[in-house]
């Protein structure tokens, strides 16, 4: 994965041995080269409603049917939640959270912070998310900082798109487009469906796990930013692997992979509550 830069070593030691895909994290002045090696320069429209959190990128999200008024959600990795990697099979629908988050304008300079009510919903099954609910609505971060909330997508994203992957942790950019989609993605224990594959150009690193994956031409995010396959190897940690209809699978050695969130918009209800009965809502329940 985009690997957790915070707390990495204590996640492997909760996870055990071999378990998490995660390694110890790089010492910031060598991480901060390889982000001026890899990232582009930052584009100035590119980073409000980007955050930044201890270990991970993020960004302040809101469905088409938001009202001002209902509390902002933050969308990231469920391998970024505080509380650990999730199992197989494991979702985490409200638990309480006091994380924060910082705030980024347009410049990718932090103006605020912003605190976490609870963790309204987290998964590594079949996607790999976290959405966390403030203890700020999303006119109160309008008024504030004069910063709007990333619009998602609510239709499935095409290949050839022109894509941005903006992360808050690093407050860098990386420009492609959308190669294609992968059937199931698989990574250790995990199993991703449907994942977004970046045509090369997209070298994402440790911490820009959870950047909104943006369409150039609409500014919707259509996806989450969240691993790639490092050195070859085939289907282990941080190395995922594509798994065709048919059961073969392709190792695609320094590609980088998101997560689609078409399909949590139908689970974002009134007041921000995520309700996984909700008609069309295609995230995985507890």
């Amino acid at each position: 994965m985009n690997k957790p830069l915070v707390g990495a070593f204590l996640a492997a030691l909760l996870l055990g041995a071999g378990a998490a895909p995660v390694v110890a994290a790089e010492p910031a002045q060598q991480a901060q080269e390889a982000a001026s090696k890899t990232g582009s320069e930052a584009k100035a429209e590119t980073f409000a409603g980007t955050v930044a959190l201890s270990n991970c990128s993020g960004s302040v999200v809101r469905s088409p049917d938001s009202a001002p008024t209902d509390p902002a959600l933050v969308l990231s990795n469920g391998h970024c939640l505080e509380s650990g990697f999730p199992g197989p099979g494991e979702v985490v629908v409200d638990q309480p959270s006091s994380r924060t988050f910082t705030l980024l304008n347009a410049s990718g300079d932090g103006v605020g912070t912003l605190k976490a009510s609870k963790i309204a919903y987290g998964t590594m099954t079949d996607t790999d998310l976290s959405l966390y609910e403030t203890t700020s609505t999303y006119q109160q971060i309008e008024d504030s900082y004069g910063i709007r909330a990333l619009e998602l997508e609510t239709a499935h994203p095409t290949a050839g798109t022109a894509i941005t992957v903006a992360s808050g942790y690093w407050k860098r950019t990386y420009s492609c487009d959308i190669d294609g989609f992968v059937h199931q993605l698989k990574e250790g224990r995990w199993t991703w469906k449907d994942s977004v594959r970046y045509t090369p150009e997209c070298q994402t690193i440790g911490g820009t796990s959870g950047s909104p994956v943006i369409d150039d031409a609409t500014g919707k995010v259509v996806a989450v930013n969240n691993t790639g396959n490092e050195s070859g190897q085939e289907c282990t940690d941080n190395n995922p692997c594509e798994v065709d209809e048919n059961g073969e699978v392709t190792v695609r050695e320094g590609i980088n992979y998101a997560q689609q969130t078409y399909n949590m918009v139908p689970c974002i209800g009134a007041g921000s509550k995520i309700d996984l009965n909700r008609e069309g809502c295609g995230l995985p329940k507890p």
